[in-house]
This record gives structure tokens, C-alpha cells and sequence, in this order.
């Protein structure tokens, strides 16, 4: 377990900053997929004991290495333009569909009239990689089965379905259901160092955007495994996976959702216009804290 302060340049927005606070829950040196779904259970445990109901939350799983074949049998070679196709489709929540077609061929351009150049994929390639993402569904055998005939014959996708099949039969039996852990084609994750499976832990509630629509609250936490990543820097394999949860993003959602449900009351202001009887004015805030009203005592 780690927690620390982490920078990123994107566009600041509701629980987003460019300086963030996150929690990390990592396993190194463990091949084997039950680590990966206990990922998926302390990211489901962690949010419902934080008092985030289900139907509230989905944690949201897939594997790189399926993502990997479908690049592979579409024809996209070359590292450059896949990253730019991974990028794409880890868009699909804010841009929808049709912008995430745009990106995967000649690009796009924002709001602020910035332009995203895209991956320039054909007509074709793009539908094979639109109905990739579409074979979403609550049933997690359903989605492996989907997965199963995307990939044909790829030998790379093939390993990765059924490393999704091992995740999906140990949280069976620890009694993680759809509505908690979700398979989902469209969770991509936007770093090129995962290997296999990717996930990311998502609150469904509504909230409203800058613009006053209503929209999901979105992302919390996220990750997956990196097995390839330790070699990079010491030259020895190392298999590892983990997750962080955003700390503000979480916290700020937190907030958006109990503000909602009740108003904090106070503040109340307790005067001590007598110095003698003190102890009897900080009794008076304590028995407020203690009703759940915000008392300060002006000293």
C-alpha cells in the first residue's frame, strides 16, 4: 500500500487538479490472475465501505492483451498509431461513439477549437474496433464468450480471454456479482505499460457538469498489471499489478453525493462573554458537536 502526491497535465475539472493525492494497493512477484480479482474486490469493498451503495459504482474490467490481438488482426503495427487507438477508444465515456470515431480516423477537434490529430485508421478498421467496444454486458460469461469470437483465431487475444474467465470464476466464488465487477471492451487505460488485465472503478451517480448537464461522476480509481514495467528500469521480468484511487476525486464525490441526501447543519458560533465560566461554555459545544452540529467555540 502506498499514498502520495501525483502531477498530471490535463484540463483541471469537478475532483480533477493537476496535483492529486492517491492510494496504491499493489501485489509484485505474483503471476497468477487471483491477484488481479482481488484488485477487483478491495476496489468493491473499499467504495461500499466507504458507504458508496451498489448500483452507485461498477469496477470495470478488460485485458490489454485482447486489445493487443484485435490491433494485431486490424493491421495496426506500427507503436505510434496504436497508442493514438488506445487513447481513442479510452475516451469512449467523455466523447461518446461518434467522437471516438473521429479519433480513430483523421481526428477531432474540441470545443476550445484545439485539434487531436487521429490514428487514420479505414472505414473497416474502424467498425472492428467500434463493435470490439460494444460487446459490453452486465453477464460476465456473456462478455468472454463475445470476446471469444472477436478474436478468432489471435493467439494474443485468445491468452487474454482467458485470463478474463479466471478473474471471472474466482470472483464467483468470493461472491462478487455483475453489479459489482463489470467486464467492460471499452476500459482501456491510457498507459502503454499494461500487459493484461486493466481496471477502473467508476461511479455511476449523477452530478452536474460546468455546463449544468447532468452527467456520471466518472473514474475514481484505476490500473491493472505491468509485469514488462520492473524490467524496463533492472533488466529482470518482474509480474506485478495494482490500482490507485484517487483520494480528491473520491473525496470530492463523496462529498457531491451527501450533499444531496442532507445539509450539514451548523456552524454555530458559541461567545464566551463570561471568562469565569468557561468550562461551562466549552461543555455547551461539545453536547453541539456531540448532536452532529458544527460548533466552534470563539476563545
Amino acid at each position: 500500500y502506498q499514498f502520495g502526491p501525483v502531477w498530471r497535465n490535463e484540463k483541471p475539472g469537478p475532483g480533477r487538479f493537476r496535483e492529486f493525492f492517491q492510494f496504491d494497493v499493489d501485489t509484485v512477484g505474483a503471476p497468477g490472475m487471483a491477484a488481479d480479482a482481488e484488485l477487483c474486490m478491495v476496489l468493491a469493498d473499499a467504495l461500499e465501505a466507504l458507504g458508496v451503495k451498489r448500483g452507485d459504482y461498477a469496477v470495470r474490467v478488460n485485458n490489454r492483451k485482447i486489445l493487443t490481438g484485435v490491433l494485431e488482426s486490424i493491421g495496426a503495427a506500427d507503436a505510434h498509431q496504436r497508442l493514438i487507438i488506445l487513447r481513442a477508444m479510452d475516451k469512449l465515456d467523455r466523447l461518446g461513439i461518434e467522437g471516438v470515431k473521429l479519433l480513430l480516423g483523421a481526428g477531432r477537434e474540441d470545443e476550445s477549437g484545439d485539434f487531436t490529430k487521429g490514428a487514420e485508421l479505414s472505414e473497416p478498421q474502424i467498425a472492428q474496433v467500434i463493435g470490439f467496444l460494444e460487446a459490453g454486458d452486465r453477464d460476465r460469461a456473456k462478455v468472454c464468450a463475445n470476446l471469444r469470437a472477436i478474436a478468432g483465431g489471435n493467439a494474443t487475444a485468445l491468452e487474454g480471454v482467458g485470463e478474463m474467465e479466471e478473474i471471472g470464476a474466482l470472483l464467483q466464488a468470493a461472491g462478487f456479482g455483475g453489479d459489482q465487477v463489470v467486464f467492460d471492451p471499452s476500459v482501456v487505460r491510457g498507459l502503454d505499460y499494461y500487459t493484461g488485465p486493466v481496471i477502473e472503478a467508476e461511479l455511476t451517480f449523477k452530478v452536474l457538469d460546468e455546463t449544468g448537464r447532468q452527467v456520471q461522476f466518472g473514474s475514481v480509481a484505476g490500473g491493472g498489471r505491468y509485469d514488462d514495467l520492473v524490467r524496463r528500469f533492472k533488466g529482470v521480468l518482474v509480474p506485478a499489478t495494482g490500482v490507485s484511487i484517487g483520494v480528491d476525486r473520491l473525496l470530492a464525490a463523496l462529498r457531491l453525493q451527501r450533499k444531496t441526501r442532507a445539509q450539514a447543519r451548523g456552524p454555530v458560533v458559541v461567545l464566551m462573554l463570561d471568562k469565569a465560566r468557561g468550562a461551562d461554555y466549552q461543555s455547551m459545544a461539545g453536547e453541539l458537536r456531540k448532536a452532529g452540529i458544527r460548533a466552534e467555540l470563539y476563545l
